[in-house]
């Protein structure tokens, strides 16, 4: 399994095998991700090689933070939607979309949520090593609290501990950031 670390070192060193390691590792559960919003296969794969490209094309410049997975599930979620908007489908299912879609939000309010992405991801960065690693592990690459104490061999105690102690960290930062601005 790539990890974001490796991807990162990899997508400067040898990028042909992080490309292909990521498409091996990602391809088919993309492919059914997008296949669940647009209900067409061909469509889903173009939609997920497209993604694959536009990465190759930025290997350069691409700064992947977090998780590589969560990167890519976004940009091919992007991807369909625009898919949608471009082609104007009428959805018969709009419960198939419930989280999907685009609020409405201004482009100030798209900025000022990027800011407060921003800031989350550096204040995850500044948690201990493994408080990080866990709860980046839980919000990032949606591994249950057992997944997680089995992939890193501690007990599910410890990993409801860490994002309870992660949760509280980035409660008081955010709230002491964005009352103090």
């Amino acid at each position: 399994m790539v990890q974001t670390e490796q991807f990162s070192f990899l997508i400067k060193s040898n990028p042909e095998k992080a490309l292909e390691s990521l498409y091996g590792q990602f391809y088919e559960k993309l492919c059914n991700q997008v296949y669940f919003i647009l209900h067409d296969s061909d469509i889903a794969e173009d939609i997920v090689q497209e993604v694959f490209v536009e990465i190759w094309k930025k290997r350069e410049d691409l700064n992947v933070l977090l998780s590589i997975e969560a990167y890519l599930k976004r940009a091919c979620r992007n991807r369909a939607l625009n898919f949608i908007r471009d082609n104007h489908i009428k959805w018969e299912e709009e419960s198939t979309l419930v989280g999907f879609e685009d609020a409405g939000f201004t482009t100030d309010q798209y900025l000022s949520a990027e800011e407060l992405n921003i800031k989350i991801q550096r204040l995850i960065s500044d948690l201990p090593e493994k408080c990080g690693i866990i709860f980046s592990l839980s919000r990032y690459e949606d591994m249950s609290y057992s997944e997680i104490a089995s992939e890193l061999n501690i007990s599910v105690k410890t990993v409801e501990n860490q994002i309870s102690k992660a949760l509280k960290v980035l409660r008081s930062e955010i709230y002491k950031k964005t009352t103090n601005e």
